[in-house]
């Protein structure tokens, strides 16, 4: 019987490397059959396992996974734990091949934990590399690397040089979908090394084919095409007609890229030719792909919607979802550009259905999030369509079908829809979500878990205190604490998988017009913005109007917007002259002046002195709306060469307020509708201890400044601090003059202030906070850009005995607060800014403040002088506690008075801070 079985299997396996599938499936089946007469279950798995890999390669992926699911009950029932977990690898490999990248992750992570069970080191490593590919697919690409350098560090300790070249090439792979090709080009030139060392030709050819698309997407088409010839080579000293057509498949691509259409269509022609004779569909899907493309650019539309309509088919045999969303998203280009807007529209909507239903079943928020920012395009492209077919008759009433959800509306009202549809949709679940008790009912052991973990954060954290504070190396500290809190966000996605409450929500649907418009009031306008690299747009609403607006493209935009930005965020240096100072202001508003007339200008009649609620998109998440000039008083088209520009921002005749969407307030709002205000005023954190040589702790005076060390442009005072490994931190002493002002504002006995040693983490992170409807943190602010996770406020470092502790509050601890605070103004640098994020926009403080209870935050959006921010910190208090001013209003006010002084004229100064959220007064 056992040489029946393997004469069989043998047979089988041999036409399946010929590419024969039917011949193989008969003789695996065989195989199979002699297993199950022999009772031999292990076999018989084997045998299943066999079978899945050939319907693998002909594209029947449900079959495929149903031989593995009967292979993995078979294995489970003899108790075969190493093919269990091999199995379980496959089952995952195949749901991410059908677009499922979460069956496919968890599959990947009930294989890992076998592994490291049975202490399988070699299946743990490859494993982790297959979770890479998972993080890949779903956009995360840090988190890809991060976990393909735990499997390469393990590699290298088993001396397994051709894994470990596998998977340099799937982080050459990976950093080059995030557009870091030179990082590319590293990964993928040290896989090629170790490939050639071992010469084995396949892992080579996938190294060729990784280095093609680095140069290709670098539009270094020489080396593209000079390694796309490598691989012809290569194939032809293999003589296999299968390695050819990779060959010439990529040979198309670079001749396409270069723009050598005819080539192309050749090389393409003739690598179809090749997949199609060997029954190879996913390869002969993927070449007609791209031959779609080439006849596009040859200008022949019709030859390429029916090669797309080929691909399209293909993809649902393979069961491919992503394929098959990005194949009706060039349909739906295809059909745009000759003019058939409907057929158009019907293609993008069957994308977008697709792209729901996949974001639906990922289950952890982070991932989400990375996987809608891949998507974005296909919204943005909607829009566009949407837009276009208003123009076209501004009267056409325009449906929109996607899963269940169907309205019917003007069309520039369904882009707007589509605009809330593409933004912040994270965020609205993590509100949704934020009176879950999410540790409720879980497994005690993820709890101890949890606890487990906390204390090893504590630890790491103290330690960094104590680098941080001694000005010594952070990098690996750091590290450390960015994989700890890696680990614990995985651990909650855990608890919400395992809490019924979380499987019983329901995500409220992206808002419509008329429910966008009860949002608003009467003395409220939306601005909501879309960039778009053709074309851009702006919706502007009232409680019962609405117009829309084309705009220029994204790159005209962030042209301008950039050139603001980075005047605004460029300090004085010290000891400027009045000629200079005056300089750097005209500067200022002249690019003030550039970029208004590109997103104002439009729409300068509509706006009244009415509230602006704004909703950004791109680079102006970055923009203070406050510093652009008020078109309706000045036209720079109008002037005169040399004439002196007559520049009034819109802080003077507009309070103006952020929103991440429409939805999030309007979600946001139902959540805290009824809420019980908090019973006392306000509590403010100041003047934190940074460091063991302050003079608080050692008694001695610090050496009197100069004036010129005083100046107010000294960049030294302020409260940021850009790369944590380069300095420690100084103190910041106007925020305890600033902090005791505010605090003579109220009675004692509603406030509440921890200085120095007492404003640390175990206050922030208290109950006592929860107490105060205004909350005030008026220290340092830390972004970190390169890992977002460990960007945080910093509080006292050291204790009253000099002993270090933890003292940063990271958006993760922001994230588990309860804050039922109606406002919380972070006085420090760059606490508006977050890690941008399509689709989402800035991902920082604000929105983890507003998951922790408030409806409204005031944040900057650079680098601010301390003494200058506590004037306006003063004013901003003064205007709420004393004149009952709203927080939009308030801040409009203290603004306005820096503004209207000659010496804080220069926006750098007063626009920084910014209102996000809610604008009503009902604190």
């Amino acid at each position: 019987m056992l040489k029946q079985y393997s004469v069989f299997s043998t047979i089988g396996v041999t036409y399946q490397s010929s590419y024969d599938f039917q011949e193989a499936l008969n003789y695996l089946n065989q195989a199979r059959t002699v297993a199950q007469k022999a009772e031999n279950r292990n076999l018989e798995a084997s045998a299943l396992y066999q079978i899945a890999n050939v319907y693998g390669l002909s594209g029947e992926k449900q079959k495929e996974l149903d031989s593995l699911n009967e292979a993995l009950a078979l294995n489970r029932a003899i108790e075969n734990s190493a093919t269990e977990a091999e199995t379980l690898n496959s089952i995952a490999g195949t749901y991410l091949s059908m677009g499922e990248p979460q069956q496919a992750l968890d599959y990947d992570n009930k294989a890992l934990d076998i592994q490291r069970r049975l202490r399988f080191r070699p299946e743990e490593a490859k494993t982790l590399k297959d979770i890479a590919l998972v993080y890949s697919s779903l956009g995360d690409y840090k988190q890809s690397l991060a976990t393909s350098k735990q499997a390469l560090e393990i590699l290298k300790q088993l001396r397994d040089r051709n894994t470990e070249a596998i998977t340099l090439n799937d982080m050459c792979n990976v950093s080059r979908k995030a557009e870091d090709y030179q990082q590319a080009l590293k990964h993928c030139n040290s896989a090629l090394k170790l490939s050639q060392e071992q010469k084995y030709f396949l892992d080579e050819q996938n190294v060729l084919v990784g280095l093609v698309k680095v140069y290709e997407l670098s539009k270094d088409y020489p080396n593209a095409l000079d390694n796309a010839k490598k691989l012809e080579v290569l194939a032809s000293q293999q003589n296999n007609n299968f390695h050819k057509g990779i060959a010439l498949f990529f040979l198309s691509r670079v001749y396409l890229a270069s723009g050598e259409y005819q080539k192309a269509l050749e090389s393409s022609k003739e690598g179809l030719s090749a997949w199609h004779n060997m029954g190879f569909r996913l390869g002969e899907a993927n070449s007609l792909d791209y031959l779609g493309k080439i006849y596009n650019a040859l200008k022949q539309p019709q030859q390429a919607i029916d090669t797309y309509n080929q691909v399209l088919a293909l993809r649902q045999q393979l069961a491919d979802k992503a394929g098959q969303a990005d194949t009706l998203y060039n349909l739906a280009v295809t059909e745009r550009d000759r003019g058939n807007l409907n057929q158009a529209k019907t293609q993008i909507e069957s994308a977008i259905k697709i792209v729901e239903n996949t974001r639906s079943k990922v289950s952890s928020n982070d991932l989400r999030t990375s996987y809608f920012a891949t998507v974005q395009d296909y919204y943005k492209f909607y829009i566009d369509l949407l837009m276009q077919l208003h123009q076209k008759d501004p009267t056409q009433v325009c449906e929109l079908n996607i899963q269940d959800f169907k309205i019917k509306d003007k069309c520039n009202a369904l882009a707007l829809h589509i605009s809330e549809r593409s933004r912040a949709r994270s965020l609205v679940e993590l509100l949704t979500e934020a009176h879950v008790n999410i540790r409720k009912g879980v497994d005690p052991k993820l709890l101890t878990e949890e606890r487990q973990l906390q204390w090893r954060i504590d630890a790491k954290e103290k330690l960094l205190s104590e680098l941080f504070s001694k000005e010594k190396p952070l990098t690996t500290t750091k590290q450390e604490i960015e994989s700890l809190l890696k680990q614990q966000q995985e651990l909650k996605t855990k608890f919400r998988n395992t809490n019924s409450k979380y499987a019983e929500l329901k995500y409220p649907e992206p808002l419509t017009l008329p429910q966008i418009q009860q949002q608003l009031d009467k003395d409220s306008l939306l601005l909501q913005y879309s960039l778009g690299e053709e074309r851009s747009y702006l919706w502007v609403v009232t409680p019962n109007s609405l117009n829309s607006y084309e705009l220029p493209n994204s790159e005209k935009i962030k042209k301008a917007a950039t050139n603001l930005n980075q005047l605004l965020k460029s300090p004085l240096i010290a000891g400027a002259s009045a000629e200079e100072k005056a300089q750097a202001v005209a500067d200022t508003t002249k690019a003030a002046q550039e970029l208004s007339q590109l997103i104002i200008a439009p729409v300068a009649g509509k706006l009244g002195q009415k509230r602006l609620v704004v909703v950004a998109d791109g680079i102006l998440h970055q923009i203070p709306f406050t510093v652009l000039s008020d078109q309706k008083r000045q036209r720079s088209g109008e002037q005169e060469a040399g004439e002196k520009v007559n520049y009034q921002p819109l802080l003077v005749n507009h309070e103006i307020v952020n929103l991440p969407s429409v939805t999030s307030i309007a979600t946001q709002r139902q959540q805290l509708k009824g809420r019980k205000m908090a019973p006392k005023t306000i509590a403010v954190l100041a003047d934190p201890v940074f460091s063991a040589d302050d003079e608080r702790l050692t008694g001695k005076t610090p050496q009197t400044s100069s004036s010129l060390d005083i100046e107010l442009e000294r960049s030294a005072l302020q409260r940021s601090l850009k790369n944590i490994n380069r300095s420690g931190l100084d103190r910041l002493p106007c925020t305890r003059d600033e902090a005791e002002a505010v605090l003579k504002m109220v009675l004692p006995s509603e406030s509440f202030h921890a200085f120095d040693f007492d404003a640390n983490y175990n206050l922030a992170t208290s109950k006592q906070l929860s107490q105060y409807r205004l909350l005030l943190f008026a220290t340092h602010g830390i972004f970190d850009n390169i890992n977002p996770e460990l960007s945080g406020i910093a509080l006292s470092l050291v204790d009253k005995q000099g002993k270090f502790q933890k003292g940063f509050l990271r958006l993760n601890d922001i994230f588990n607060l309860d804050l039922p605070a109606e406002l919380i103004v972070l006085s420090a640098c760059e606490s508006g800014l977050g890690q941008e994020v399509k689709g989402e926009g800035l991902v920082g403080f604000t929105r983890e403040l507003m998951y922790a209870g408030s409806p409204r935050v005031i944040v900057s959006l650079w680098k601010v002088n301390d003494q200058v921010t506590s004037l306006l910190m003063q004013e901003l208090y003064k205007q709420i506690l004393q004149q009952d001013k709203s927080p939009a209003v308030a801040l409009r006010e203290a603004q306005l008075k820096l503004w209207q002084q000659p010496e804080w004229q220069n926006p750098r100064y007063w626009a920084a801070f910014t209102v996000q959220g809610e604008w009503r007064n009902n604190y």
